[in-house]
């Protein structure tokens, strides 16, 4: 498997994991999950990111799908705060 900077978990070849992954976002309740622009907004921010590695945040270890897709959920990087 290739080593993937800067790439989602979508796009990591990390089938298993997205899908599981994304089986806990659907989970979220919907009171809880950002809006669908708001997640796409937040991935786009995440995927440009020097702290993205094969999908997860180097600043706090989440999937970045996952963190992205709770509404109440932040940038984890204190320095340049992305969303």
């Amino acid at each position: 498997m290739r080593e993937c900077r800067r790439c989602l978990l979508r796009e990591a070849a990390e089938e298993d994991t997205y899908k599981s992954v994304m089986e806990k976002v659907e989970k979220i309740p919907a009171r809880d999950r950002a809006p669908e622009e708001v997640y796409r907004t937040r991935l786009a921010a995440c995927a440009a990111c020097d702290h993205l590695l094969a999908g997860v945040c180097m600043k706090c270890g989440c999937y970045v799908e996952f963190r992205a897709a709770h509404s109440r959920m932040k940038c984890p990087d204190a320095a340049g705060k992305r969303w």
